[in-house]
């Protein structure tokens, strides 16, 4: 699960940081997240408990999402991606590779598959707050 990988890539950005700014301990992690990365938050929340070092270990971890915009290339549409429209095995595929979405999502103006991502894809270290 991607989630453990993630949760792995907060941990060491907020690991070089905080030795960068001199935190003997992290208190809070801000993350955001995009909505078409598609993550399980709990199984995130878990993952993050489990790899966390000792100096994070009272370290609360805030969650927020971003929603994705995408834009045609045909036509110039702007449109939100939503998981719910999707059948199972589709929202499946664009869990584990993001990338895969032009296969399967279609501008609902033009149909044209050919779409960027304005917002709402990977992950953002927000804020860290530590003790010094």
């Amino acid at each position: 699960m991607h989630e453990w990988a993630l949760a792995e890539a907060v941990i060491t950005a907020t690991l070089q940081i905080a030795e960068k700014e001199k935190l003997k301990e992290i208190k809070e992690i801000k993350i955001k997240v995009g909505q078409l990365q598609q993550i399980e938050e709990e199984i995130l929340r878990i993952a993050f408990s489990q790899l966390k070092p000792k100096n994070f270990e009272n370290a609360k971890l805030k969650i927020s999402k971003a929603k994705t915009s995408l834009k045609c290339r045909t036509c110039g549409k702007i449109w939100f991606f939503r998981k719910n429209e999707l059948d199972k095995n589709t929202a499946e595929a664009i869990h584990f590779v993001p990338e895969v979405a032009h296969a399967y999502i279609k501008c609902p103006s033009c149909g044209s598959p050919d779409f960027g991502v304005c917002e709402g894809r990977g992950i953002w270290l927000e804020n860290i707050k530590g003790v010094q």
